[in-house]
């Protein structure tokens, strides 16, 4: 990248390459595994190591080197696809220990950069276990694993580095990462808000309310909290503060409302991809069945935005400062008709998440060509193209560089064991029973999303976890919508919070204030996940949609109930009586299975 910002000549080839390689295998078909996910990486690289900003000469220096040598390690590993095969995942020679050795530095240095040290370290102790782990006494010791084996097994064969993760970050994610960047380069984003500010604004604590839909908006296509607060946020909370609204108000409903995003579909972080993989559910089935809970999510945080409107008479947006009728139908275009080509050939015409996708991307392309007022500027379309590619790259390398480390991790699993043991020691502590493995699982969930991104904490929680939940009664798809739920507790939960972090400096507000404020208003975050094990059927829209309605209207009579108490009574006694309410109305089931 230039002084200016401006993306070099070599970015927008590197990044062009990038996304013509994934577009590529969706429309030229099938490619072996050994070849597509290696080449995934190698494309990948370049936006971790080599095209950042200004660094120090040694980790410029070291980026260089170890990214070269990382690009060279996966693309002999590509071209050798067949010979690697026939080795049925075992090393045969020093040259191929080397590159298996570069290959696992190169993942981990990867992550470190994009994302901080802590998923890193974990895949790193993962790999400690792995090599050591057979001198560990007792029970977590595991048998010897002979070393050819286990390093092919991580970078030679579709095991770690080349596994099912990867496989979906090369196919569905990064095309979905891709369709986003190329819906937010053009006029989508202001779509969303002007969408979101004529169907709310007016309404008592209108500006909050706004937030939320553009939050909901956005997030089905970006996935991330950070992303949700750093652009919709740039608008709301100024929109909100200036109107009057306490600046901790300001903060928690927007860290509150992007959070919501990465459980919105389709996209949800990755999250529903990886669900794809890991349950064997049909793409389809994972946005049916997360499309009631995380609506419930939305209504229970626009219900609690609606009792502080009535506690600090928080008003809406004053019509002159709303958008114009048509300028919000003309804005709205940009993003609904590559959406309504997505869902028309996702459901109607059943073709792949990813061609469907691959048709969106096609027709936002072209929308990118032309303005809200109807004109064709070729300059502003070079840039908004220019924007779309490199936006692309980066968030494709973000979340490649994250599912690649933990690869290692699921594969460490694998092959020594170590989750089939942890399963077993969470049915033991639990004494075999569900609602104790239930709270021990979101605990877990807990702590390790305040250390890796959600999508990464997901996989390695339910990894371990959801073989007890499936064994203690739960169906799968259940039991992973639980973990992916509570996987994201971090984002608005201390000590991290990201989400309350990033908003509370955007608005200049005390960090606490902001997450104690969002806590009670992102209440649905705790409570929708256990309602969805107190009453499964809220999942079950695709085969039971009268009962999946009735379930997700119980629930959000419960949680509605407990938004009430923690935010508009401010009287213990009252606010006992409408939380006891709420934990009945939305545990009234196994309650009654456990004393009725």
């Amino acid at each position: 990248m230039t002084e200016a910002g401006r993306p070099t000549i070599l970015a927008l080839i590197a990044a062009a390459l990038l996304v013509a390689f994934h577009l590529g295998l969706i429309f030229y078909g099938l490619t072996p595994n050994l070849i597509a996910r290696p080449l995934h990486m190698a494309l990948i690289l370049p936006w971790i190591f080599f095209f950042t900003g200004p660094q120090p000469a040694v980790q410029r220096f070291t980026g260089w080197l170890l990214g070269g040598l990382g690009i060279a390690a996966a693309c002999w590993i590509a071209w050798n696809a067949d010979m690697l095969a026939d080795q049925y995942g075992f090393v045969e020679t020093p040259f191929q220990y080397g590159v298996g050795i570069v290959l696992l530095l190169t993942v981990l240095e990867a992550a470190r950069r994009a994302i901080g040290w802590p998923l890193p370290i974990v895949a790193a102790l993962a790999l400690a276990y792995a090599f050591w782990g057979q001198h560990i006494p007792g029970e977590f010791g595991h048998a010897p694993l002979p070393l050819p084996s286990l390093m092919g097994t991580l970078t030679l064969a579709e095991g770690g580095i080349w596994g099912t993760l990867t496989g979906v970050s090369v196919g569905v994610v990064a095309i979905f990462v891709i369709f986003g960047a190329v819906l937010n380069a053009g006029e989508a984003g202001q779509g969303f808000m002007n969408l979101a500010a004529a169907a709310a604004g007016r309404l008592r604590g209108g500006a909050a309310k706004v937030s939320v839909l553009a939050s909901a908006l956005f997030g089905s296509i970006s996935g991330s909290a950070s992303a949700n607060v750093a652009s919709t946020g740039a608008v709301t909370m100024p929109a909100m503060v200036k109107l009057g609204y306490p600046k901790r108000i300001a903060g928690a409903v927007e860290a509150v409302a992007s959070s919501g995003g990465q459980i919105m579909p389709p996209l949800m972080g990755a999250g529903a991809f990886v669900m794809v993989e890991l349950t064997g559910v049909p793409y389809t089935g994972i946005v049916l069945a997360a499309t009631l809970p995380a609506i419930l999510y939305f209504l229970v945080v626009w219900i609690g935005i609606d009792a502080y409107a009535r506690r600090f008479d928080l008003r809406g947006i004053a019509s002159d400062d709303r958008p114009e009728a048509r300028t919000v139908m003309i804005t709205s275009g940009f993003f609904l008709v590559p959406f309504t080509i997505l869902m028309v050939a996702m459901f109607g015409l059943g073709y792949t998440p990813q061609f469907a996708a691959c048709l969106a991307i096609i027709a936002a392309t072209v929308l990118l060509l032309f303005g809200a007022d109807f004109r064709f500027d070729a300059r502003r379309a070079a840039g908004r193209m220019q924007d779309a590619l490199i936006s692309s790259a980066r968030q494709v390398a973000m979340i490649a560089a994250i599912i690649l480390c933990a690869s290692i991790i699921i594969g460490v699993l694998a092959v020594t064991g170590l989750g089939v043991k942890i399963t077993s020691l969470i049915l033991s502590a639990s004494g075999g029973m569900l609602w104790p493995s239930l709270l021990l699982t979101a605990l877990a969930c807990l702590v390790l999303g305040m250390e890796v991104p959600t999508t990464a904490a997901y996989v390695i929680c339910v990894s371990v976890a959801g073989p007890a939940l499936v064994q203690l009664g739960l169906e799968p798809l259940q039991a992973h919508l639980f973990v992916f739920w509570f996987a994201l507790l971090s984002t608005i939960t201390p000590p991290v919070a990201g989400a309350v972090f990033i908003a509370a400096g955007m608005v200049g507000e005390n960090w606490v204030k902001v997450a104690l404020t969002a806590m009670a208003l992102g209440v649905g975050l705790y409570l929708i996940p256990l309602g969805m094990i107190a009453n499964p059927e809220v999942i079950a829209l695709a085969t039971t949609p009268v009962r999946a309605l009735l379930a997700a209207a119980e629930i959000a009579v419960g949680a509605a109930l407990i938004s009430h108490a923690l935010i508009a009574e401010r009287r213990p006694l009252r606010t006992a009586l409408f939380a006891l309410a709420g934990f009945g109305v939305l545990f009234a089931r196994p309650l009654w299975a456990a004393f009725g």
